[in-house]
């Protein structure tokens, strides 16, 4: 199941009768009890079952997350396979939105995310749509170690309890 996560194609439904492919978002909740992670996709403004945030109170070194999109589902599991934090990454998107913002004018709103890291030198590459594009940039592994820094000197940067959403918003609640 992990694979058609990270390859999305758990989320497509073909139609039995004309074989058109469909992206079909639905409530799913992931879990991955040898990595303590759990993601929830709960798309729009879903919020999750308070019994169940309740339930999950009890669990110990878990890292639990909400996503509202399919693409942050595969994102969060791509970042934990790769043993990344997803805090000191948004951190880390927030400043290359703004250091590439005059090179890719529009950036600043762009949904940036992460694929894989790659190379010796573990780069991250990253992508993002621009002008009707898919983007992919690769960017050092020092620019995760900087933004890894930059909160490691705000102790006040948390996620919230229970299934917390980090993203880019999250982000905002902190820097500007």
């Amino acid at each position: 199941m992990k694979a058609r996560v990270r390859d999305g194609s758990l989320f497509l439904w073909e139609c039995p009768y004309c074989g058109t492919r469909n992206l079909a978002v639905y409530q799913t909740l992931y879990h991955d009890p040898d990595a303590k992670l759990m993601v929830w996709l709960l798309p729009g403004n879903q919020e999750p079952p308070k019994a169940v945030e309740e339930a999950v109170k009890e669990l110990e070194g878990y890292t639990l997350r909400r996503v509202r999109e399919v693409g942050e589902l595969i994102e969060k599991v791509n970042l934990h396979d790769a043993l990344l934090d997803d805090k000191v990454m948004e951190m880390c998107k927030w400043v290359i939105r703004r250091e590439m913002a005059e090179k890719y004018p529009g950036i600043l709103d762009a949904p940036i995310k992460f694929l894989r890291m790659e190379g010796a030198d573990n780069e991250l590459v990253l992508s993002f749509p621009l002008n009707g594009q898919m983007q992919v940039v690769n960017i050092g592994f020092h620019v995760y170690e900087d933004a890894r820094g930059i909160l490691s000197r705000h102790p006040t940067v948390k996620e919230d309890a229970g299934f917390a959403e980090v993203n880019a918003q999250w982000v905002e609640r902190f820097f500007r």
